[in-house]
């Protein structure tokens, strides 16, 4: 299986991105799939999670500001951020969840990570 992520880069406080994460090896629509990030000294966190039934989840920080979706015909797994903070400066990543995350419980073996995409968000 591979994981490639886009679509980071550098904006401003309140600024949006669309990250995309174009999965092969494996159908998005069997399983569940989530966004994580790690920032600069800090573990990686899973931030987004959407299951197989559709079922979307989020962190607390993110909430109402990222939402998760896929196009199971492209096999793409996507990240919308709107006002953005500096808070949210990390390198994302997706994968197969594992933890705990709103209303849900993942315990997914994570896949072999992929590189990654940077988002730097200055204020």
């Amino acid at each position: 299986v591979q994981l490639q992520a886009s679509g980071g880069g550098m904006v401003q406080a309140g600024g949006s991105l669309r990250l995309s994460c174009v999965v092969s090896g494996m159908s998005v629509s069997n399983s569940a799939t989530g966004w994580y990030r790690q920032a600069p000294g800090k573990q990686r966190e899973l931030v987004a999670v959407m299951s197989t039934g559709g079922i979307k989840n989020y962190e607390a920080s993110v909430q109402d500001r990222f939402t998760i979706s896929r196009d199971n015909g492209k096999n793409t797994l996507y990240l919308q951020m709107i006002n953005l903070k500096p808070e949210d400066t990390a390198v994302y990543y997706c994968n197969t969840p594992r933890g705990i995350l709103g209303s849900g419980s993942y315990a997914y073996t994570p896949l072999v990570w992929g590189q990654g995409t940077p988002v730097t968000v200055s204020s």
